[in-house]
């Protein structure tokens, strides 16, 4: 295979309850891990980490469904997942995992895991039904079929 760490960025939008997650509500991609675009969404959203998790301690009135995603490495596969809900800890986070892992196998939806700053590479929420953040997922609506980023868009509140 060429590409050495493929990224899987799962589609799971926090806009449904746990149990729905199980039934197929997230939309897994392969994103190869030298992606310009995808980098860029990473770093834009670690850039603006602070300002996401101050917002989250004190969230204004009309956001909510505050979510991190989260790298997990098992050896030599690597695969993100949302994580909601999540709250700080001494040495980082905790939080329950919100997708179905599709290419690592030691964690399991539903799952409580720990985490650092390392470890996240996109936050989102929504404000007045609208996405914010959630960086990543506009990048791979560019490599979705038109239909598929539209229904996406309208059906989940994104501007991207």
């Amino acid at each position: 295979m060429t590409i050495a760490n493929r990224i899987a960025l799962c589609l799971l939008l926090a806009l449904a309850p746990l149990h729905a997650w199980a039934e197929g509500d997230d939309k897994a991609m392969m994103i190869a891990s030298d992606d310009a675009e995808m980098a860029a969404a990473i770093a834009k959203a670690r850039s603006s980490l602070d300002e996401f998790l101050n917002l989250s301690d004190a969230p204004p009135p009309g956001t909510d469904r505050f979510k991190l995603k989260v790298m997990i490495v098992d050896g030599n596969a690597t695969e993100h997942f949302w994580v909601i809900p999540f709250k700080r800890t001494a040495n980082g986070f905790v939080g329950i995992l919100a997708n179905e892992p599709e290419i690592v196998r030691n964690v399991v939806l539903g799952q409580n895991i720990e985490f650092t700053r390392d470890d996240i590479s996109d936050w989102g929420y929504t404000r007045n039904g609208r996405q914010v953040g959630s960086f990543t997922v506009c990048v791979m609506f560019k490599k979705m079929s038109k239909e598929e980023a539209d229904y996406m868009r309208s059906a989940y509140g994104f501007d991207c």
